[in-house]
């Protein structure tokens, strides 16, 4: 939709070179080739050296591949691999779509699939191991998609330079990144999400979904600074190129994290919930039942979907043009001073614009992530946990290994099992901790309050724009954006991780099953994350053609406007927000408010 699309979010190109106006020399035979024509070898897929110097390294391309539980976050390091196997941007823009498309279809299906699974090992683990394995062959077929092709193909004599083995290589890595992209979809909504909500009780939804929300900032800091760094110097071993190595080390970080979940987890087992629904999932059924599910949702769960809806609208122009925009600021005033530069000079510039961008999008990372871990902190939690420990409890064990009263009531666990830490070991230990850490809450900040903050914060930012002129304002402005961006992780997947969890237990105090399980709930959450994506990218292309001035010109504002036009939607999300149902609190003997669900004791968990 836009020519700066090449150089959209983190595909920074780092080439040093200076931006002063007698570099651009028409005659300089080391101007860079057209984005068209790249290679493996090109800066936006290796950290460049300085010239003259062999050992001193610039700043390289700060792919965030490690962020794998994020799927927008993939779309900057696949783009500049893929145009470098010859697709042009026109396919490209086309293969994004296919991301959110999967969310739309796939994630509700495999989220009915994972509920009414009955395996013994649980009923989001088949579906993890699954999907972490077709994502990590996927990684590995994209990263050596050229030597794949060339090696099958040369085997009956093709040319590995002709052209058919260019298209070869192209239909080859289109496959793997709708299988990629399928398989994060069954990974990470339907699997991990899905995971955490069947596994953290009521009071322990929001914390576990802020740890989530944490581990997503480490990914994404350690994927943005990974680009900085020469990789395959430092790891010949894993592959001659930045991707390739990226591709390895992402396979590690997933086949390990998904492992360790696996082996360390014990899922209810589901054979406990009786027989599943006989009825065949075919493609009638499948959409005759997400129809039923979506009546059937709660109204504070529906409330949510509508307020991500609008959110996403509003996300989607900022997380995909922000490094366009900054970049476009940057490359203003070279434009001004040099009216009659030819395309490839126009490339130079815009490879440098794309650096400065790109350390933007580092800080907006280094923000997101000290919010996620500032934020629990001040919010006011949901739900209190009940006490740590009952009188008379015995340790026996119920659904895993969660500890039981004689009666087979399982005990309510304490807050601190959702950190990193031990329980401690009596309950004045405890209490003491908790009074201590309630200290540093905001008491009239709940986390519904916090996300409608956060939803206005964002809209200011954006309307901000109109006044931003300098690449320093813009970066300044990614890093407070960050901070909304924290709550956009941790709020939504909170407040409906909650709810299911509430009918969860509630079903199983009578003796039933919860019709609407983890699995479709959050399909159907997805599927207003993933839809105003492509309503966001066909407004996004008419603001282009409307606004957008030809490539080289100064004063190109239309990335702006759509980015405005994020901030007009995150107003409506703010609406939303504010119509979502604030949980009833009441004070307890001690004068200390409780989650109504947490006042009837251990049973609501």
């Amino acid at each position: 939709s836009s020519k700066e699309l090449p150089l959209r979010r983190s595909l920074g190109d780092e080439d040093t070179y200076s931006d002063s106006p007698e570099h651009f020399n028409k005659a300089d035979p080391r101007s860079k080739p057209s984005l068209e024509v790249l290679n493996e070898a090109s800066p936006l897929l290796a950290p460049q050296r300085r010239s003259g110097d062999d050992d001193s390294i610039s700043s390289g391309t700060p792919v965030d591949e490690l962020d794998y539980l994020d799927g927008e976050e993939q779309e900057g390091s696949k783009s500049p691999y893929l145009l470098s196997l010859g697709m042009s941007k026109a396919l490209l823009a086309i293969v994004w779509i296919v991301g959110p498309l999967s969310g739309v279809i796939v994630q509700p299906y495999i989220g009915i699939r994972s509920d009414n699974c009955r395996n013994r090992f649980g009923k989001r683990k088949p579906f993890m191991i699954g999907g972490a394995a077709a994502t990590l062959i996927s990684f590995l077929a994209l990263a050596w998609t050229r030597e794949i092709v060339r090696g099958l193909l040369g085997l009956f004599g093709a040319n590995p330079e002709s052209h058919f083995v260019q298209l070869a290589s192209i239909c080859f890595a289109i496959g793997w990144v709708c299988i990629l992209d399928v398989s994060i979809n069954t990974v990470v909504q339907a699997g991990i999400r899905a995971f955490i909500v069947d596994n953290a009780p009521m009071h322990q939804q929001e914390d576990a979904n802020a740890w989530a929300g944490v581990i997503l900032g480490i990914g994404s800091v350690l994927g943005y600074l990974s680009g900085y760094v020469n990789l395959p110097k430092i790891l010949p071993f894993f592959g001659n190129t930045q991707f390739k190595v990226l591709s390895v080390i992402t396979c590690i970080a997933m086949g390990g994290t998904v492992f360790i979940s696996c082996i360390f987890i014990t899922e209810r087992d589901p054979r406990h919930d009786g027989p599943p629904p006989t009825e065949k999932l075919g493609v009638i059924a499948f959409f005759k039942q997400i129809y039923r599910s979506a009546r059937r949702l709660s109204p504070q769960i529906r409330k949510v979907c509508e307020v991500q809806f609008f959110n996403w609208i509003g996300w989607f122009p900022f997380l995909f043009y922000i490094t366009t925009y900054i970049g476009q600021l940057h490359v203003n005033p070279i434009f001004r001073a040099h009216p009659d530069m030819s395309p490839k000079e126009v490339d130079k510039a815009w490879e440098s614009a794309t650096r400065v961008g790109s350390f933007a999008l580092l800080i907006f990372a280094i923000t997101s992530f000290s919010s996620n871990m500032l934020l629990p902190f001040l919010v006011v939690p949901t739900y209190r946990a009940p006490p740590p420990s009952l009188k008379g409890a015995t340790p026996h064990l119920h659904s895993g290994n969660q500890p039981t009263t004689p009666s087979g009531t399982p005990l309510p666990m304490s807050a601190s099992m959702t950190s990193f830490f031990p329980p401690p070991p009596d309950e004045a230990t405890h209490s003491r901790l908790t009074r201590l850490l309630s200290l540093a809450q905001i008491p009239w900040l709940t986390l519904r309050r916090a996300w409608l903050l956060s939803h206005l914060l964002f809209a200011l930012c954006m309307a901000i724009t109109f006044f931003i002129t300098t690449p320093l304002q813009a970066t300044i402005l990614s890093g407070v954006v960050g901070l909304s961006w924290a709550l956009s992780l941790w709020a939504p997947f909170a407040l409906i991780s909650a709810e299911i969890s509430k009918r969860d237990a509630m079903a199983r105090r009578t003796g039933g099953v919860n019709d609407d399980q983890a699995g479709v709930v959050l399909g159907l959450h997805n599927v207003a994350i993933s839809a105003p994506q492509i309503l966001a990218t066909l407004v996004s292309s008419a603001i282009f053609r409307i606004a957008q001035k030809p490539r080289g010109e100064p004063g190109d504002d239309s990335v702006g406007w759509v980015m405005r036009f994020g901030g007009v939607a995150a107003l409506v999300a703010a609406y939303m927000t504010s119509r979502l149902k604030e949980e009833r609190r009441e004070k307890d003997g001690q004068g200390k408010e409780n989650g109504n669900e947490e006042r009837r004791g251990s049973d609501a968990v």
